[in-house]
């Protein structure tokens, strides 16, 4: 069990996925003619708002960024786990509007919705910024989830009425909106600064500098007008911008690398990790939707075969998925010399681990006894089969090399249904550094004396891996983000700032050639079921 507080106001926060912005109407009378005004009653109705991002986040979110990404490639095991194309589209950049990893857009609305009526409860338009400034830290994030992944988005600035229908704003207008809401929280002294289990997973003043910091960065892409026309060369005007919010978070010494990498992402996690910025709190029995193991590890690593223990050396009842393969490209880049980051990956021959530590034994895993082999290159069992089909046997199990960054507990899978306990960081300490740096190399103004190199060594230091004796290039960092924030939640975001969405890597471009020039899938489809209920507005371009 985590040893932060638990906050236990969870229920009822997600909504539909069929319910869009045009239906979220509610009673904008508050139920109190004034609500009240003291710091309980606060906080319980601002705690309402802090996890709708929790379903999306454990499950459908992260399977449209991983697999569109050069993170994952999906496979299907003799049309096991096919599930409609769900996982293998968004791999091969065929996301349509029926896709499963599109459906969760009711979370991120109906949260925003939640965010206004807690500013109508405190006071609406005569409510001092201070007053809620947490549910503007919220709106924002809500928005932003919303535009960097579809595009255009309804600026939901009010509590929407029943018969009121809502437009999409064009993405730069969306951006804007975004940027003003976090500077009015953020100016306003009504976000906390303090860091602590009774700030942990809420809204902060460093939690909103962080995410004008991401908006800042990718400001070039949110306002080109067509996505499908964004190139890494378009002048970005917030640059700067972006290295002054990184260097008021770096100041307040708030925040450090003093924490190995593997125990960041360990069950046991928490707000004592000091470069977690802002983290979604799971728990597998109180704050459940985490499956991230389920799908990334070795599909039997619950068992042996029936004859002693798993792969984490115990025997579990529960088995996995194990349909989410790394691609031989990301595999590549965990191959520095001491570098920490290389253990999350499971690969060639396989050893046992212990499930409490996670450290690799001596002992060979063996599955019916023969050991488990995985290989880096994934084979179909019919080349360019756009299901991904590489066989329900050991051969095809052993396809692909697997992630175990995320740590699991036995009470996972013997208790909870899979459901896993470890927080998922959203704003690191880490990414600030190394977005300060590519900033800079973008052409920002370097500041206290801070370089690209010393900021990028800062992340190289505290992983033991070879530092770097020359200025790093803008691919040496995407490079580096793509080791130290893998199976987060910014690879698609960081691809699509470089230019370099559409690439090969995996068997995508094999299987759906197409995907090299389609540069309007840089956005997802809208659900069928949201614009069915928003009949006023248009599909994304291509979809």
């Amino acid at each position: 069990m985590k040893n932060y507080i638990k906050n236990t106001l969870l229920a009822g926060l997600l909504i539909s996925s069929v319910t869009a912005c045009t239906d979220l109407d509610v009673d904008i009378k508050s139920t109190y003619t004034s609500y009240p005004s003291s710091e309980i009653a606060t906080e319980a109705k601002m705690a309402d708002l802090y996890y709708g991002f929790r379903g999306a986040l454990g499950r459908r979110f992260t399977e449209a960024v991983w697999l569109s990404s050069d993170e994952f490639t999906a496979v299907t095991y003799g049309g096991n786990w096919y599930d409609g194309g769900n996982y293998v589209h968004s791999t091969l950049h065929m996301s349509n509007p029926d896709d499963a990893h599109v459906d969760w857009l009711g979370d991120i609305t109906g949260a925003i919705t939640k965010c206004n009526r807690a500013i109508v409860d405190l006071g609406g338009e005569s409510a001092t910024d201070e007053s809620i400034a947490k549910a503007l830290a919220m709106r924002a994030f809500y928005h932003f989830i919303f535009m960097d992944m579809f595009g255009d988005a309804p600026i939901l600035d009010h509590v929407v009425a029943a018969d009121e229908a809502i437009d999409r704003s064009p993405r730069a207008d969306v951006a804007a909106f975004i940027e003003n809401d976090l500077l009015r929280a953020i100016n306003s002294g009504g976000l906390s600064e303090n860091v602590d289990a009774s700030t942990y997973g809420k809204p902060t003043v460093w939690m909103a500098k962080a995410l004008l910091v991401k908006l800042y960065l990718n400001w070039a892409v949110y306002t080109c007008g067509d996505v499908a026309n964004y190139e890494p060369t378009l002048a970005n005007a917030k640059l700067n911008d972006a290295v002054k919010y990184c260097d008021e978070i770096i100041k307040s010494g708030k925040f450090n690398l003093s924490d190995s990498y593997r125990k960041k992402f360990m069950p046991t996690n928490g707000y004592q990790i000091k470069d977690f910025i802002y983290a979604m709190p799971y728990d597998n029995a109180t704050a459940q939707g985490l499956t991230y193991a389920r799908f990334q590890y070795w599909p039997k690593f619950n068992n042996d075969g029936g004859t002693g223990t798993g792969l984490l050396g115990v025997t579990l009842s529960k088995n996995a998925g194990g349909i989410f393969t790394v691609t031989p490209e990301a595999a590549d880049r965990f191959s520095l010399v001491g570098d920490e980051r290389n253990d999350i990956i499971l690969k060639d021959a396989l050893n046992t681990y212990n499930i409490t530590t996670f450290d690799k034994t001596t002992t060979p895993y063996m599955y019916k006894g023969e050991r488990v082999v995985l290989t880096k290159n994934v084979t179909l069992l019919i080349p360019g089969d756009a299901s991904m089909n590489v066989g329900d046997n050991f051969n095809g199990w052993n396809q692909g090399y697997r992630c175990i960054k995320w740590g699991i507990q036995a009470s996972d899978y013997e208790t909870y249904n899979r459901n896993q306990s470890n927080d998922v960081p959203i704003f690191r300490y880490a990414d600030i550094l190394l977005m300060k740096a590519e900033a800079i190399l973008r052409g920002a103004t370097a500041t206290n004396g801070d370089t690209p190199m010393s900021l990028f060594n800062q992340i190289r230091s505290y992983v033991k891996a070879p530092t770097l004796t020359t200025a790093p290039t803008l691919q040496d960092v995407l490079d580096e983000r793509g080791r130290e924030f893998f199976s987060e939640m910014w690879r698609r975001n960081d691809l699509i700032r470089f230019g370099q969405f559409e690439k090969d890597w995996g068997l995508k471009h094999v299987v759906n050639p197409a995907a090299k020039t389609q540069k309007w899938r840089r956005i997802f489809p809208i659900h069928r079921n949201v614009m069915n209920s928003n009949t006023n507005w248009k599909q994304n371009t291509g979809y």
